[in-house]
């Protein structure tokens, strides 16, 4: 048996319902959603980002005792190891490489009698390790003593350097300076090598050791 149709007035009014319910949503998603919902789901999304750097914060304040303990750890060992160069630039710390090179040149052979330096050059590293290097490329004619003593002086005092690249050729004279008159010397050497020490790390350097540790 078929259903009777709904009335006029009954279609009418569901007609209208829908058409208002339409009317709604339109005015929801043109007027609502973007000036208020929108605001409000960025608002919620800035207070959690916020209350989550918060909680960060009030972790690593409560960390904060440890990280110094740490910190001074770290320094202390770093003021027990006389191996470092003292210097704070690799500037200076050349220049200290270089006046320590002629300080033991001077030492084996007073005069330069029997060892001279002939050539002592900065060589620029460009390096991101944790010690950073700081080397002077240097050459020498001496004798094989002096030879001897000044490779001796270099690696056994303080602070600690190295001596690295060590070529050395057998010379058949060696001319000796301010000894002109005695003639040239058989047995001399022509010697070449990298002297380079460490400079302590950075506060920087420092800090990031801190949080690798923590």
């Amino acid at each position: 048996m078929a259903s009777a149709p709904l009335p006029v007035a009954d279609r009418d009014r569901w007609l209208a319902l829908g058409l208002l319910a339409g009317a709604l949503l339109v005015a929801y998603l043109v007027l609502v959603h973007p000036w208020w919902t929108v605001p409000m789901l960025e608002a919620n999304a800035r207070i959690d980002a916020l209350q989550a750097r918060e909680l960060r914060q009030r972790m690593e304040l409560q960390q904060a005792p440890q990280v110094r303990e740490r910190l001074a750890q770290l320094e202390a060992q770093q003021a027990g190891m006389p191996g470092f160069l003292p210097e704070t630039s690799a500037e200076l710390a050349t220049a200290a490489l270089i006046q320590r090179l002629e300080t033991v040149v001077a030492e084996a052979s007073p005069g330069n009698r029997s060892c001279v330096i002939q050539n002592r050059s900065p060589l620029s590293e460009a390096s991101r390790d944790r010690y950073p290097r700081v080397v002077v490329q240097a050459r020498l004619r001496c004798g094989t003593p002096e030879l001897a003593s000044v490779l001796y002086s270099i690696e056994n005092g303080s602070p600690r350097l190295f001596v690295g690249n060590l070529n050395v050729l057998a010379q058949r004279y060696f001319f000796a300076p301010g000894a002109a008159d005695r003639g040239p010397r058989e047995g001399g050497l022509d010697v070449s090598f990298d002297l380079y020490g460490y400079l302590a790390p950075t506060p920087g350097a420092a800090n990031a050791e801190v949080r690798r540790a923590r």
